[in-house]
């Protein structure tokens, strides 16, 4: 009998040891979805307060440009991942290991002259036609470059 007294004794212990267990558990919980909480708000005030900087740098960063230049510096639609070229065109794949030209256009160059060393290099690596679509545009830089960006999506269905 002394034996079953003891082990109610120990299982009541327990249970006491438990429920204090959880409670600090729970309270940790708590505190610590809190502490998420305020950081998360902090987190959002924050990110916006820099949206705000830094759309005002751009504003002023633009009013330079015309300020120094004495005209309006041109601006380029942003589109997040434009699609210019034709499905047929996005599906061709390029080997990893495939050589593009070393050749750029800044808009500066004679256009003619940097088509005729395009495809005289394309010429002599090979590929499809579509391919060879897809590298053209990685030839563009500056002006040229912010061009073919402002172009309409799947504009581009062909070289020509």
């Amino acid at each position: 009998m002394e034996t079953i007294r003891t082990l109610q004794q120990t299982v009541a212990a327990s249970k006491v040891d438990h429920d204090r267990i959880m409670a600090e558990v729970q309270a940790e919980q708590t505190a610590s979805q809190n502490r998420f909480q305020v950081d998360l708000d902090t987190s959002r005030t924050d990110n916006e307060e820099l949206r705000k900087v830094n759309e005002e740098l751009g504003r002023e960063l633009q009013r330079i440009g015309e300020h120094a230049t004495g005209e309006k510096t041109p601006t380029f639609p942003v589109r997040a991942r434009p699609m210019h070229f034709s499905q047929a065109i996005m599906n061709a794949v390029i080997p990893t290991n495939f050589m593009t030209p070393k050749i750029t256009f800044t808009g500066i160059e004679d256009p003619e002259a940097h088509i005729t060393a395009f495809h005289t290099q394309m010429m002599t690596l090979g590929g499809s036609d579509a391919m060879h679509y897809k590298l053209f545009m990685r030839t563009f830089s500056g002006t040229t470059l912010d061009w073919f960006i402002s172009l309409p999506n799947r504009h581009i269905t062909s070289f020509d």
